[in-house]
C-alpha cells in the first residue's frame, strides 16, 4: 500500500528525471528487469528515506518525480542509483535467451567503453536533466504525475492508466502499488478532479 509518512516538504527541491537505457534499449520487456526496478527504488525510499511521488517504467526509460532524501543531493542520488541498478541487471541478465543475452552484453560493453576509461558496462545514458518542480505551485507536481502517469496510455500498452502494474497511477485511483511512494492527498484530489472531467481511470477505480 502506499505510504504517507513522509511528507511534502515545502522549501525541499523536488524533480522530475528520467533515466534513458543506453541506445534505448528495450531492457524492461521481462518481469524480471521490471523487479529489479520496482525493488531497487524501494530499496532506497527505505535507506535514504527517499519521498517518491510518481513514477512510472517503460521499456527502455523510467520516470521520477522525487524528493533528494535528508543528506542527499540529485548527483548522490543518480550515482548510487545507477550503480546499484546496473548491478541487480547484471545478476539478472542470465535468464536471458542466448542470442538477446549477448546482444544487450555488447550493448553495455560497447557503451561502458565509449564514456569509461574503466571499460565498466553501463545500462543508463551519462545524463537525465533534471526538471526543477516549484514546490510553492504544486499545481506543477500534479502536472508532471499525471503526465508519466499517461505514458502507457499514450503508447497504447493499456487504456485506463491504472491497468498499468509499473507506475504510480494505482497508487493515486486507491489501488495497491508496487512502490511505497509517497502519496499526497492534493494530488490525488486534483487528480480525481482532472479524471472525473475526462472520464478516466479514477472513476473507474476509485473506492467509495
Amino acid at each position: 500500500m502506499a505510504k504517507e509518512k513522509q511528507p511534502y516538504k515545502e522549501g525541499r527541491n523536488c524533480y522530475f528525471i528520467t533515466f534513458n537505457t543506453v541506445d534505448w534499449v528495450d531492457v524492461f520487456i521481462r518481469p524480471v528487469y521490471k523487479q529489479v526496478i520496482v525493488h531497487s527504488l524501494n530499496h532506497f525510499i527505505h535507506q535514504q528515506k527517499l519521498p517518491v511521488y510518481g513514477w512510472c517504467l517503460m521499456t527502455n526509460h523510467l520516470h521520477l518525480i522525487m524528493q533528494p532524501g535528508e543528506g542527499y543531493d540529485m548527483v548522490t542520488f543518480e550515482e548510487e542509483y545507477k550503480q546499484f541498478t546496473t548491478t541487480k541487471i547484471m545478476e539478472a541478465i542470465d535468464t536471458e535467451p542466448d542470442a538477446r543475452r549477448k546482444w544487450m552484453m555488447g550493448l553495455f560493453r560497447e557503451a561502458g567503453s565509449f564514456f569509461s576509461t574503466a571499460k565498466k558496462l553501463q545500462v543508463w545514458q551519462n545524463v537525465i536533466d533534471p526538471v526543477f518542480i516549484e514546490t510553492t505551485r504544486p499545481s506543477q507536481l500534479v502536472e508532471h504525475i499525471e503526465y508519466i502517469q499517461q505514458n502507457p496510455v499514450r503508447d497504447r500498452v493499456v487504456e485506463t492508466a491504472a491497468d498499468y502494474l509499473y507506475s504510480s497511477a494505482r497508487d493515486y485511483a486507491g489501488l495497491r502499488g508496487l512502490v511505497n511512494i509517497t502519496r499526497l492527498p492534493f494530488v490525488e484530489q486534483q487528480l480525481a478532479a482532472i479524471e472525473n472531467m475526462n472520464g478516466g481511470f479514477f472513476l473507474k477505480y476509485v473506492r467509495n
